[in-house]
Order: C-alpha cells, then structure tokens, then sequence
C-alpha cells in the first residue's frame, strides 16, 4: 500500500471565471446546475468592450479609441508587481489618506496607482517628447 496523500489536480481546483469557458484556450465549459430561482449574471470587464471614439474618431494612437482611462473599481484579470521604497510608500500612503480626509474619496492604493499610471500614459500620448515622463527618464 501507497503511503503517498491523495492530492487533488490543478482541474479540481481551477474553475474558468467566465460563463462560457475562454474560447480558443481549452478550458471546458462549467457544469451548469439548475438552481429553483434563476438569476441574471453580469460580465465583470475591466476594459470596455469598444473604446469610444474623439470627434475625428481616432485616439491620441490613431486607433480610433478615445483618451487613456483608468479602469477604477472593476475585476482585474491581469496582475502586475511593483516595487517601491519605504518612502514612495508613505507618500503614496499620505496621498490616500489626504484624499480621503480632504475630499472624502476613500480610494485605496491600487487606484491611486491606475489613476495616476493612466494621467502620465494619458500625458505622454498627448505631449510625446515634452512630457512630463520623458522629461523625468532624461534627468535620471
């Protein structure tokens, strides 16, 4: 007799977070379980499905989308890590914290970082080489 613990795979404990499984990946549709009181499922996006379009209808890319957005607080798919000193820390800290005792936005960190990441993305598109973010990576 094996003594050998009995684990469950990766399928067992991974399930597809979208109603019809991602097409052209594999994954297989859940089961479906018939419950007594149906109820209605919205898709969570983080990006709109189609950007909208500037009067030309282009964007500062020229790929007729409209200005860079931040996504705000929405189910994100995609993750990304980020490391800061303790100082970047407290300041970002502080910012959260004044906002919400100054204006009474209770934002949390990850927002502050979009919003913040999309005016410096949405400012080098508009201004290119005179940007603030090529001006501050040319100091460096």
């Amino acid at each position: 007799m094996s003594r050998r613990v009995s684990m469950p795979a990766a399928d067992d404990l991974f399930r597809p977070t979208s109603p019809a499984g991602r097409p052209g990946t594999g994954e297989p549709k859940p089961v479906e379980h018939k419950s007594v009181e149906p109820r209605a499922e919205a898709a969570v996006r983080a990006v709109p499905d189609e950007p909208e379009a500037d009067v030309d209808g282009t964007d500062a890319r020229g790929r007729g989308g409209s200005a860079r957005r931040p996504s705000g607080r929405v189910r994100h798919d995609e993750k990304m890590t980020v490391y800061v000193t303790s100082d970047e820390l407290l300041d970002l800290e502080h910012a959260r914290l004044s906002l919400r005792r100054a204006h009474g936005l209770a934002v949390d960190r990850g927002r502050l970082v979009r919003e913040a990441v999309a005016m410096v993305l949405e400012d080098f598109e508009a201004h290119g080489q005179d940007s603030a973010l090529v001006r501050r990576l040319t100091q460096e």
